[in-house]
């Protein structure tokens, strides 16, 4: 029985915001029937997961700190996919932002300069536009394909982390271990959050959702992104230029993940290691979709994120793998998309019987 995808000329406005409602429920239910397959309560492993982590002042504070780089990442990933452009490379360019961030903290780590966390901020920014700025100049000057050049790019970025912190930037005190200096007390983000771990970086979520939400209502380039995301011919037949809009949203994004980057080894982590990030830059992409590409959907969908992340991590005491938090992520995109799908398009029929029905 051949079926196909027909368009709905007005996707029903309660579909298309209760979609990620219904995703959350799917997932939640997979959970329930995953735990009990194998064999542990799954009242008990959801409890873990949804409230365990918000029930102190200090799991609140590391939602907040979670969600952070979830959010920032994914408030620059939507500006470049609402205009169909799809940067990938977001963990990428946050590697260069710790690396840029992290180089600026260590040169100044004899000088003892007020204020260094700015500096260690301005160029983990800079950093991570940078980065962003090579699949935005392969795709502007030879048209290669910015899914694969920005990807590629995150390994290139991991290996040339480990190579630094297992060289140049190695603490020479160390004892041979793959990581660098602690950094200076001035080179560090200061705490928003006195007893925590919450740092003033968070500040800037409120900032850049009002920003981004600012710059695609309210300015001619925001009308230009969505024209471009929702009808690239007519965007084209009236002049916008294809490639400005390529570089706007890629410096934009490697700018946040470079940010985020800085902010990370600035902040919780202290110095720079082989790891830095525990995959921000790709959960950011979950993020962005589940919040519909709008700035507060995106920070609320950041927060249920960062909350499911750090609930995986409280389940591992009840025996669950390490996994299952992964495959809660993935099956939360994975039902979401099968919803947007369902919202936007009627599945018909095209067989025999079904034109035998229309004559």
């Amino acid at each position: 029985m051949p079926l196909r995808l027909v368009p709905r000329m007005r996707p029903s406005p309660l579909a298309l915001y209760g979609a990620p409602v219904l995703a959350l429920g799917l997932t939640v239910a997979f959970g329930f029937v995953l735990f009990l397959s194998i064999g542990r309560d799954p009242w008990s492993a959801l409890y873990a997961y949804f409230i365990a982590p918000i029930n102190s002042v200090f799991g609140l504070s590391e939602l907040l700190l979670a969600a952070m780089p979830l959010a920032l990442i994914g408030l620059g990933l939507a500006v470049g996919f609402r205009a169909n452009i799809w940067n990938i490379g977001a963990e990428g360019q946050l590697v260069l932002g710790a690396i840029g961030g992290g180089t600026v903290a260590l040169a100044l780590w004899r000088e003892g300069v007020p204020g260094t966390f700015v500096l260690v901020c301005i160029v983990g920014a800079l950093s991570g536009m940078a980065w962003a700025a090579i699949p935005a100049l392969l795709r502007t000057r030879f048209n290669a394909n910015e899914i694969l050049t920005s990807l590629m790019l995150i390994y290139v970025a991991d290996q040339l982390l480990g190579w630094l912190v297992h060289g140049a930037l190695r603490n020479p005190q160390g004892f041979g271990f793959p990581e660098s200096r602690l950094f200076s007390p001035e080179a560090l983000m200061p705490l928003l959050w006195s007893g925590t771990r919450l740092h003033i970086g968070w500040l800037l979520v409120p900032l850049a959702a009002i920003g981004i939400w600012f710059l695609m209502t309210r300015t001619v380039t925001g009308f230009r992104l969505r024209v471009g995301g929702d009808a690239a011919n007519a965007a084209a037949y009236a002049g916008f230029s294809q490639n400005r809009m390529v570089w706007l949203s890629f410096l934009l994004t490697g700018g946040l993940a470079g940010l985020v980057g800085a902010m990370e080894v600035a902040g919780p982590v202290g110095q720079l290691l082989p790891k830095i990030s525990p995959g921000y830059g790709f959960a950011a992409i979950i993020v962005a979709f589940l919040g519909r590409l709008h700035p507060v959907g995106v920070v609320l969908a950041a927060h249920l994120l960062a909350l499911i992340m750090i609930g995986g991590e409280n389940a591992q005491m009840l025996g669950v793998p390490v996994s299952v938090a992964e495959l809660f992520q993935g099956v939360l995109l994975v039902t979401l998309l099968a919803s947007d799908v369902l919202v936007r398009f009627r599945i018909v029929r095209t067989g025999a019987r079904a034109r035998k029905v229309v004559a």
